[in-house]
């Protein structure tokens, strides 16, 4: 059984950062797709970062140069370090992931297992 298990967020004042954190359990995270997302009040939810199963790297344009995406095998551990926070970052962020090959930064639909998200307050 595939569990995602987020941590690391919490409230931090404009350009400050805080890394996220998602650990897996049920399989190995070099075997799947993986990506971060993050949902403000509201029915959306925006793909933050992306990493293939190859470590090939995608992020969206509001957090190009700010956020990085990894990940750590022998952990079995995805990360999202995220610098220079703006109010606008502030979201409950998931970590998400498959097993299709999945090529670059795509919707929620393309991702079967999620964790439960952790919550991003950034002050101004």
């Amino acid at each position: 059984q595939v569990q995602l298990v987020e941590s690391g967020g919490g409230s931090v004042q404009a350009g400050g950062s805080l890394r996220l954190s998602c650990a897996a359990s049920g399989y190995t995270v070099n075997k799947f797709s993986m990506g971060w997302f993050r949902q403000a009040p509201g029915p959306e939810r925006e793909g933050v970062a992306f990493i293939s199963r190859d470590d090939i790297t995608e992020y969206a344009d509001s957090v190009k140069g700010r956020f990085t995406i990894s990940k750590d095998n022998t952990k079995n551990t995805l990360y999202l370090q995220m610098n220079n926070l703006k109010p606008e970052d502030a979201a409950m962020y998931y970590c998400a992931a498959d097993t299709k090959n999945i090529v670059g930064l795509g919707p929620r639909d393309w991702y079967m297992y999620w964790g439960q998200g952790t919550q991003v307050t950034v002050s101004s």
